[in-house]
C-alpha cells in the first residue's frame, strides 16, 4: 500500500513537472514571437528611416544673375533662356568660359535646378523693370548634385559609373567653398506637389488628395455604417434574411481591395460618369471598402452595452427608438468611433483599388475640389518607387514616413477617443 502511494505521488510529481515545463516553453515561445515581431518592425522602420531621412536635408544655391536686356523681350519674357543665364552666372563665379558648342554651360546646368530659372521668370513677370539689372535667387541644386553633397555619390568610384564627372564634382566643391551652396531643412518636400524633377517634388498634393478622399469616405461610410448596424442589432427581426445579410457583410469585409476598385471603375466611372482620378471617386470606393468594417465594429460596440440599460430605459416609458438613440448608442460611441477611425486608417493605406480608378497619373498640383484630378500618398509612393531617377527613391521612403505619420495620428486619435469616453461595466 505504501509502495503504491509512493508511485502515485512520483507519477503526479512527474506530470506536474511536465506541466510546468510546458508552461515555461509556451511563455518562452510567446516572448520569442514578440521579440521577432519587434525586431522585424524595427528593421522595417529603420530601413525606411535610413533611406528617407536625407530627403529632409535640402541643398540650395544662391546666385546673382544679370537679366540681359538684349535676351529678354518685355512683351514675352517667357521666351528667354533663364536657365542658361543662371548657368552663366555660376560659370562666372567658377572662372569658367564656355566653348562654341556650349558643352561647359550644359554641364553646369546639370548641377542647377530649373527652379532658379522659373524664379527669374516670375520676377520679370511681376516687375519688368528688373530687366537689365542683377537679381539674386535661391533654389535647390539638381538631385544628383544634392546626392553628392549628402555623401551618396562616391567620388572614388570610376567616372563612368556615376552621372557626375570629376570636373563637375570639383565645381560643386568650389561652390560650397565659396558659400554659394548651403544645407537646411527641406520644407519644400512638405509644401510642394509632384514634379518631374526630383529636387522639386513634394507630397503636399498627395496629402491634400488623401485628406479630401478620406473626408468623402468618412461622410458616407460612417453614417450609413452606423445606421445599418443599429438597425441590424436593435430593430431587425432574427430570420433567414437578416442572417443572410450578416453573412454577406462579414464576407465583404474579407473581399480583396482590388475588387472594390473594379466595382468603382464599372459603376462610378463607366456608368455614373464620376470624374476619373478625383477625390470623389476615390472616396466612394474607400467608403464601400470601409462599410463592412464600420458595421461590424458598431455592432460589437452595441452588444457591449449591458441589457440593463435598455431594460431601465424602457421601464421608464422610453420607446425603442428613444432607448437606442438616447442611451444605447451614446454609450457605445467610443467603440463606434474607434472602429470608424481604424477602418478609415486602413483604407488610407490601400493602393490597388485607387490604381484601378486612374489615380496613378502625374498630378503636379494639389486638387482644388472633389472632382479635380488628384493623387494620394500610397499611389505617390508607388509612382516614385517606379521612377528611374535615383533621387526619387529616397523621396519614396520619405513619403512612406509621412504616410505612417498620418496613420499613427489617426490611430492615436482612436485610442484617445476610446479612453476619453470609455465606460467600464
Amino acid at each position: 500500500m505504501t509502495d503504491a502511494a509512493a508511485r502515485s505521488r512520483e507519477a503526479a510529481a512527474r506530470r506536474l513537472k511536465r506541466r510546468y515545463a510546458a508552461e515555461r516553453r509556451f511563455r518562452a515561445l510567446g516572448l520569442a514571437a514578440i521579440v521577432v515581431a519587434l525586431a522585424f518592425l524595427a528593421l522595417l522602420l529603420g530601413r525606411i528611416t535610413l533611406q528617407g531621412w536625407s530627403t529632409f536635408e535640402a541643398w540650395e544655391m544662391t546666385v546673382t544673375v544679370r537679366l540681359d536686356a538684349e535676351r529678354i523681350d518685355p512683351a514675352a519674357p517667357e521666351g528667354a533662356n533663364y536657365n542658361l543665364m543662371v548657368a552663366e552666372a555660376v560659370m562666372e563665379r567658377l572662372g569658367l568660359e564656355d566653348d562654341e558648342f556650349g558643352v561647359t554651360a550644359s554641364k553646369v546646368m546639370a548641377l542647377v535646378s530649373n527652379d532658379l530659372g522659373f524664379q527669374l521668370l516670375d520676377e520679370v513677370r511681376a516687375d519688368p523693370s528688373l530687366i537689365g539689372q542683377a537679381v539674386t535667387v535661391t533654389g535647390p541644386v539638381r538631385a544628383d548634385a544634392a546626392l553628392y553633397y549628402k555623401g551618396q555619390i562616391d567620388r572614388g568610384a570610376p567616372e563612368a559609373m556615376r552621372k557626375l564627372s570629376d570636373g563637375q564634382l570639383a565645381w560643386l566643391d568650389e561652390l560650397k567653398r565659396q558659400g554659394l551652396v548651403s544645407s537646411g531643412f527641406n520644407l519644400d518636400f512638405l509644401t510642394r506637389s509632384d514634379s518631374t524633377e526630383p529636387e522639386q517634388a513634394g507630397v503636399w498634393g498627395a496629402v491634400v488628395g488623401s485628406a479630401m478622399m478620406l473626408f468623402v469616405a468618412a461622410i458616407l461610410a460612417i453614417p450609413i455604417g452606423v445606421l445599418a448596424a443599429v438597425y441590424l442589432e436593435e430593430f431587425a427581426r432574427r430570420n433567414r434574411w437578416t442572417d443572410l445579410v450578416e453573412v454577406n457583410i462579414n464576407n465583404l469585409a474579407a473581399v480583396p481591395s482590388i475588387v472594390y476598385g473594379l466595382l468603382g471603375l464599372a459603376v462610378f466611372i463607366n456608368w455614373l460618369a464620376v470624374p476619373r482620378s478625383s477625390p470623389l471617386v476615390g472616396g466612394l470606393v474607400l467608403a464601400l471598402m470601409s462599410l463592412p468594417t464600420v458595421i461590424i465594429a458598431t455592432r460589437s460596440a452595441l452588444k457591449a452595452v449591458p441589457p440593463s440599460i435598455r431594460e431601465a430605459a424602457m421601464a421608464l416609458g422610453a420607446s425603442r427608438t428613444q432607448t437606442v438613440f438616447h442611451h444605447v448608442l451614446p454609450l457605445a460611441m467610443p467603440g463606434v468611433m474607434t472602429g470608424a477611425i481604424l477602418s478609415l486608417a486602413h483604407a488610407l493605406g490601400e493602393t490597388a483599388p485607387l490604381l484601378m480608378i486612374g489615380m496613378v497619373g502625374f498630378v503636379p498640383a494639389a486638387p482644388e475640389g472633389l472632382t479635380s484630378a488628384a493623387t494620394v500618398l500610397p499611389v505617390q509612393v508607388f509612382i516614385w518607387e517606379n521612377a528611374s531617377e535615383r533621387a526619387f527613391h529616397e523621396r519614396t521612403a520619405a513619403a512612406i514616413l509621412v504616410l505612417l505619420a498620418f496613420m499613427i495620428v489617426m490611430n492615436l486619435a482612436a485610442v484617445v477617443l476610446r479612453r476619453r469616453f470609455e465606460r467600464r461595466w
